[in-house]
């Protein structure tokens, strides 16, 4: 018959407890590496969704830069007196132009139109 004091002085009773903080400490390493990796695949979905979510509103503030842009060129080659274009859907834009602030001067360069719907912001630019 095996006594306790025999395996303790044979160390099998050491290494049954080495064993189990092995495998303790197998289990939470795997456990933590599949947490961060579910935890970062996770941000990345959101990511994604918060991007499809504006495809609409990066739409509208595309179409509104483009807006400015016409608007300037109808100014600049048809009628400087043109009002400004007006949207129903929460779009605007900004048209900036260069050498002088009137886009209907005729030494007009260069336009930047900067259109936005929501938080969502898109830029044209036409040079001359």
């Amino acid at each position: 018959m095996i006594i306790t004091s025999d395996l303790h002085e044979r160390g099998m009773i050491d290494m049954i407890k080495r064993k189990g903080q092995a495998m303790l400490l197998t289990l939470l390493a795997l456990g933590g590496t599949l947490f961060g990796a579910t935890t970062i695949a996770g941000i990345l979905v959101v990511y994604q969704l918060r991007q499809s979510a504006d495809a609409g509103n990066s739409a509208k503030a595309i179409f509104a830069a483009d807006a400015g842009i016409e608007w300037g060129l109808y100014q600049l080659f048809k009628d400087a007196d043109a009002p400004a274009p007006t949207f129903a859907n929460e779009a605007a834009f900004k048209l900036t132009c260069l050498p002088e602030d009137d886009c209907a001067a005729t030494s007009t360069t260069h336009m930047t139109s900067l259109g936005t719907a929501k938080n969502v912001a898109r830029a044209l630019e036409l040079s001359l």
